[in-house]
């Protein structure tokens, strides 16, 4: 009798322990969505301290990916070689740290520096982070995946939350930024003991891997569905404000209605999708969730109204919600390559998507007008629908 309950309480040591790893997790996706969107709440601030105009401050935001880019191929090495947990230790502190020069320039230059740095680590954290995930949703046995990125997002309305009340406080970017990398690194702290430290070990029987020999096929498959996601994702970011000022005609008041209602349904779908896929499966849900991206982007184009554009952005944050989660998580377990190198080699294809698709937007508008630029973008989200359906790894899930 004594031996069952011992049993018992043993079962329940571990369900406890893999419930604290997946909170640590969670909170390590958390601060790095509050880092980012607490940068994003000062970008008026800073543009208008520097004295600078839309072109000028439009070129030197491009740093921010250039770094991001850059830093992709050095990334998945430096988890591989010394672990995701070891690499989050050093990255995500240094990206705070990186936030917080941008809060102190005082000339264009410094502040393009400062984003390149931002970009650097940014990077590094995005694919420890992602390792990370990866690992503990193979140590929780289900998908949980999304849910992680559903913590991203949730920073992302906590930051712009924090940044309202101190703009309105009258407290400056720099202190603002101070405030966040205490935030932070309490997070890290307390965390850090319960994130998933083996995923290095696991790795060491399998044969070294160059970064540049030709792609796989799997990986590249998985990285041009990231990409379509990711370019639809990247057009509501830069776009959405645009569409409901110059196509729908909102008044100055309901600009923010398209994009507040995408990030909405975007992090609610996340924290769906983790049960959608138990329901139907990780292809079906990328398939409908592609269906989802172009039904949206062509409602808003066919019916620009208030309310359909409204129903139609919607239907795209759900639709980009759960794609690159489960692409990455994907990625992550692949038979033969490392995690981090995997991840770095898809996110790589994919953040590709994230650079391209906001400038392919403008070149379309100049040339034919914004509708059809968001009609173009609509198309990507068909070509997930038969991209998913290639995907070998995706045929037993």
């Amino acid at each position: 009798m004594s031996e069952i309950v011992l049993q018992k309480k043993e079962k329940h040591k571990i369900t406890t322990e893999k419930k604290r790893t997946r909170m640590a997790v969670s909170m390590v996706y958390f601060s790095m969505g509050l880092g980012f969107s607490s940068w994003a709440s000062r970008i008026p601030d800073i543009k208008t301290a520097l004295f600078l105009n839309d072109a000028m401050f439009g070129s030197i935001l491009f740093a921010l990916p250039v770094g991001q880019f850059l830093m992709m191929p050095f990334s998945g090495k430096l988890v591989n070689r010394f672990g995701s947990h070891n690499v989050l230790k050093f990255s995500l502190p240094a990206y705070t740290i990186a936030l917080s020069t941008i809060g102190l320039v005082q000339h264009g230059w410094q502040l393009g520096f400062a984003l390149f740095l931002f970009g650097v680590f940014g990077n590094m954290c995005n694919i420890s982070v992602n390792t990370q995930g990866v690992a503990a949703e193979q140590l929780y046995g289900r998908p949980i995946m999304a849910s992680f990125h559903g913590g991203w997002s949730l920073a992302g309305f906590t930051g712009a939350f924090i940044g309202l009340i101190l703009i309105n406080l009258k407290v400056n970017p720099f202190w603002h930024f101070v405030i966040i990398i205490g935030l932070v690194w309490m997070i890290v702290r307390i965390n850090y003991p319960f994130l998933v430290h083996s995923e290095l070990e696991k790795r060491k029987d399998q044969p070294r891997r160059k970064f540049f020999m030709k792609p796989d096929r799997i990986l590249l498959q998985l990285g041009i569905i990231g990409f379509f996601s990711m370019a639809s994702e990247g057009a509501m970011f830069d776009w959405s404000g645009v569409y409901f000022k110059d196509v729908v005609g909102a008044p100055s008041s309901l600009v923010i209605v398209g994009y507040t209602s995408f990030m909405i349904m975007m992090a609610t779908g996340r924290f769906l999708a983790d049960i959608l896929i138990l329901k139907m499966g990780r292809k079906l849900l990328m398939q409908i969730s592609g269906a989802l991206i172009s039904g949206g982007l062509f409602t808003a184009v066919l019916f620009p109204g208030l309310i359909s554009c409204t129903l139609g952005f919607m239907m795209v944050g759900v639709g980009v919600s759960s794609i690159v989660p489960l692409v990455y998580s994907s990625a992550g377990r692949h038979p033969s390559i490392p995690t981090g190198i995997a991840l770095a080699i898809v996110s790589s294809v994919s953040f590709l998507g994230f650079l391209m698709g906001p400038p392919l937007i403008g070149f379309i508008s100049e040339a034919f007008g914004l509708r059809y630029s968001f009609a173009v973008i609509g198309v990507f989200g068909i070509g997930i629908t038969l991209m998913v359906a290639k995907v070998k790894a995706l045929a037993n899930d």
